[in-house]
């Protein structure tokens, strides 16, 4: 198995979730551009690789047993501070077209049990990415 920066990683889980439900939506590729600007996770990143990481994300998910290949990819790039990103950036993906979809569920729960993200930590991390988006 080949191995990833944990900025690709942050990146294939982003992709992962957004492409949950079939399809990226403008929203949601904008997010990652956003996240990868913004967050200090990527300070390091180069964010002309963006498009290209996607790319690849996408062509391994397109292979037999890619999310598989992909989750072992990712957790063996990840410390564990940030596979508590990686579940945040995923959670942010899911909301940022405001609604989620079952699917994105079902990512986000593989991904938490992939990551070994104790469920504590993970209801935490959801309900503060569900307080972000919250309506009056």
């Amino acid at each position: 198995m080949n191995t990833i920066s944990s900025h690709t990683a942050l990146i294939y889980i982003m992709v992962v979730v957004s492409a949950a439900d079939g399809a990226m939506n403008e929203r949601e590729i904008e997010s990652i551009r956003d996240l990868t600007r913004r967050l200090p996770a990527f300070r390091e990143f180069d964010p002309d690789r963006l498009s290209a990481t996607i790319e690849d994300c996408s062509a391994i998910l397109q292979e037999p047993e890619g999310l598989t290949a992909l989750l072992g990819l990712v957790t063996q790039a990840l410390s564990e501070p940030l596979r508590e990103t990686a579940y945040w950036v995923a959670l942010e993906l899911a909301l940022s077209d405001h609604r989620v979809a079952l699917e994105e569920i079902r990512v986000i729960e593989t991904l938490r049990r992939a990551l070994g993200l104790d469920k504590l930590v993970a209801a935490a991390l959801e309900r503060g990415a569900r307080a972000r988006y919250q309506v009056s």
